[in-house]
């Protein structure tokens, strides 16, 4: 039997990287510490799109705002259907923000993405990730930093993954969530 022409992927062997070998699947896009880093575009719902192609502007990682600017910059983004951006400026919140506070950004940002899944059809996901974001937000003392309406974010985030699991349709307004207790504003 004649070898085989097709290119071989390489994977790394257990001592290839005490020896400096790196396979091709092992270029991958790094910051400048080294850190893996996908600098490819982003479509609208976060999904990678291939290099070259006008995406979506990327949110920082390394965003500083303060709490009430990022609760308003996400709900702005929320406001205007871009969940996985808005969950990417809580995701930043949560890790620059006081410790203390953690579930509750964690807790915002799992929201944000459980919706960023349930506008990509990934409702089994969407659901589980609703969950999540529900028994996070549950572990926040009242009342909430921020004026975050807590308590109306877990029966929020319950009934939607409810629906979803009950396969009922769900419409883009019903993904337009409140982060901020309304009398507040």
């Amino acid at each position: 039997m004649p070898p085989d022409p097709r290119p071989k992927v390489l994977d790394r062997a257990p001592n290839d990287r005490q020896a400096g070998v790196m396979s091709p699947s092992a270029h991958r896009d790094r910051d400048e510490s080294g850190r893996p880093r996908n600098s490819r575009p982003r479509d609208a719902l976060g999904r990678p799109l291939p290099y070259g192609s006008k995406g979506m502007e990327r949110i920082p990682d390394d965003l500083h705002l303060s709490p009430t600017e990022s609760l308003a910059f996400a709900q702005r983004l929320l406001d205007l259907g871009h969940a996985f951006a808005a969950h990417e400026v809580l995701e930043a919140a949560w890790k620059n923000g006081p410790s203390g506070e953690r579930p509750l950004w964690q807790g915002l940002a799992q929201l944000a993405v459980g919706i960023t899944h349930v506008q990509r059809g990934n409702l089994p996901g969407a659901a589980a990730l609703l969950r999540r974001a529900s028994e996070r937000l549950a572990k926040v003392d009242l009342p909430a930093p921020h004026d975050v309406d807590v308590t109306d974010l877990i029966r929020y985030a319950e009934a939607l993954a409810k629906d979803l699991t009950d396969g009922r349709d769900i419409d883009a307004e019903r993904l337009r969530v409140q982060l901020i207790d309304k009398a507040s504003r």
